[in-house]
């Protein structure tokens, strides 16, 4: 097979386009034969076999409905599995390895978590036959001669036990009620509750019940559930979402513990830092996303982060993106040239029993200030307080916007919620948030990524003087993460405005921050707000904190952490330069 025809049935809409244009365009059916058609649901199917690849009907389709991808002539094997006769494809499969931890890394869409499900077992593969699961002898001719091969008669066989943790934490409340303690006993195979109770800090709410703790402890809980039940392989999809810095860095210490010689990990994970802290091997995926992926060979994780960010797979020939992520070191910034916006008085704010406390600030017209600290610490209470959410201590004088960390839908479509960026700032905005394809959904029928960049616009495109931006990046794919930087610095340099992001991914707040924000303190006592320094300053000032050091990648220039105890660690702890200059 080299060509797979994608509808979008959520999208295909036949009234919109006069009573299926597809149809009435499509040469092939001018000539006679079915190759689209009307199906029993009302929307319209597409016959590989017939369809010849002309793509007019993707270019005619007025809801974007329509996709005919060419495959890479190698491709010649049927998928893995197929959702729908139309529907994603997926080919090939990561193959977990004892002893090793195995990273996965790719765009939102493009299989990581279809292809976790069905190593897990979670998901019954149908070899590109929908409605037909394969069978495990199947599974083992398909894979002949692989790796995959292998571990599929170890399934087969029995000798080979799984556990997985899913992707969606905030789902576990609706299926499981009663304490998170309740919930642990229940999977706890190994009688180690006390012990990974501790080492993932969940002993402070085990008696709290599991649909009143926030989205990082239920994340925490969903891995302790995973780890609690006795197994050969563990499988975590996006296990540091909802997580700050430390925890991150902690659960990946904690996921590295568990490979060993009889145990292997798979993680999907878009935090690029983490990934390269916590895998020994990473397999890079690639494709169109809802339409296909193909998961690449594996390498070592430094090199397989570097192949990502340049785009180009040498060993398979493939160029999965047309220009290469760059990281660039930025001279540091000259105070002199810097002109005074506004400042925020010292204040102390008393929120129950929580107090933040904060030194005067300054912002500088185009700055661009990170913020960086841990979950409870008041970072979100601050932002609320600069923009006027919380009354007393506000910017005065400027006009805020605003993008929140909890997001709030509704019924508007997003062309109307938008209509400021599109008039505006189609080129800055529309195009590469790649929001065109959203306009006429409604805001509550999003994604939580979708929803994310469709704020994002917002907030960058009402008439401000400073915009303050609170976890811009969750949700958002790796690709995504470093794009944002780009589009915030473009649109501050058009606008002339100021902003503040706090976020949990260091690498982009590293990538998109002139000054730094530092919170020091106790969760959910007392928060003290640090800053804002210059970069240097501000890095080895959080960097002390969590005791780590950071180097930058001779290839790509992208940062990254220094193995505990290392000669280049130990040498910049004696220095007291943690962050590379």
């Amino acid at each position: 097979m080299t060509r797979i025809c994608i509808v979008k049935k959520e999208k295909c809409n036949p009234v919109s386009c006069g009573n299926y244009l597809c149809i009435r365009m499509c040469p092939v059916n001018r000539k006679g034969e079915d190759c689209i058609i009307k199906t029993p649901d009302g929307k319209v199917g597409i016959n590989e076999e017939l369809c010849i690849g002309c793509g007019i009907c993707p270019k005619k389709c007025p809801a974007e409905a329509l996709d005919i991808v060419n495959l890479p002539e190698e491709m010649k094997k049927d998928p893995v599995h197929r959702y729908s006769e139309n529907g994603f494809a997926l080919y090939s499969l990561p193959v977990p390895i004892f002893g090793k931890v195995v990273g996965i890394i790719g765009k939102n869409g493009i299989g990581k978590s279809t292809a976790l499900k069905i190593l897990a077992g979670v998901e019954k593969p149908n070899l590109g036959k929908p409605g037909k699961e394969a069978t495990h002898d199947e599974l083992i001719e398909y894979f002949k001669g692989s790796e995959a091969q292998g571990f599929f008669e170890k399934v087969k066989k029995g000798k080979v036990k799984l556990s997985y943790k899913p992707q969606q934490v905030d789902l576990i409340p609706k299926q499981y009620k009663g304490s998170v303690k309740d919930l642990l006993e229940k999977v706890d195979e190994k009688k180690e509750l006390h012990k990974i109770a501790d080492a993932l800090e969940l002993k402070a709410f085990l008696d709290h019940d599991i649909s009143k703790i926030s989205g990082g402890e239920l994340q925490r809980v969903a891995i302790a559930a995973c780890v609690l039940k006795k197994a050969d392989v563990y499988f975590f999809d996006e296990p540091t979402s909802y997580l700050d810095v430390k925890q991150r860095l902690k659960i990946s210490q904690f996921i590295r513990s568990l490979a060993d010689e009889n145990t292997g990990v798979i993680v999907v994970e878009h935090d690029l830092i983490v990934l390269d802290y916590m895998a020994d091997l990473v397999h890079m995926m690639y494709g169109k996303p809802a339409a296909y992926g193909v998961v690449s060979q594996p390498k070592a994780a430094k090199a397989g982060i570097n192949t990502y960010l340049s785009g180009f797979l040498k060993e398979e020939n493939v160029r999965f993106r047309e220009n290469a992520i760059k990281f660039e070191a930025r001279p540091p910034i000259d105070i002199k040239r810097l002109h005074p916006l506004t400042e925020w008085q010292a204040f102390k704010q008393k929120l129950g029993s929580f107090s933040l406390e904060a030194d005067t600030g300054k912002i500088y017209k185009n700055d661009i200030i990170g913020i960086l600290g841990e979950n409870g610490i008041g970072k979100t209470t601050f932002v609320r307080i600069l923009a006027g959410e919380i009354k007393g201590h506000e910017l005065q004088g400027l006009k805020v916007s605003y993008k929140p960390q909890y997001l709030e839908t509704n019924d508007e479509l997003v062309l109307n919620f938008i209509q400021e960026a599109i008039m505006k700032y189609e080129v800055q905005l529309i195009r590469p948030l790649e929001l065109k394809e959203l306009f006429m959904r409604k805001l509550s029928e999003l994604s939580g990524g979708e929803l994310q960049r469709v704020m994002i616009a917002k907030a960058l495109s009402q008439e401000s003087d400073i915009i303050l931006m609170d976890e811009p990046s969750a949700y958002l794919d790796v690709e995504q993460r470093l794009r944002l930087g780009k589009i915030v610095r473009d649109m501050l340099t058009i606008t002339g405005r100021s902003t503040l992001i706090v976020d949990h991914d260091i690498l982009f707040i590293d990538t998109i921050s002139d000054r730094l924000i530092v919170f020091e303190g106790k969760p959910a006592v007392h928060g003290l707000v640090k800053g804002p320094f210059f970069m240097e300053e501000g890095m080895n000032h959080f960097l002390q904190n969590i005791q780590l050091t950071f180097r930058r990648d001779e290839e790509s220039k992208r940062p990254r952490i220094n193995k505990p105890g290392s000669q280049k660690d130990s040498e910049q702890k004696k220095s007291g330069k943690l962050y590379y200059a």
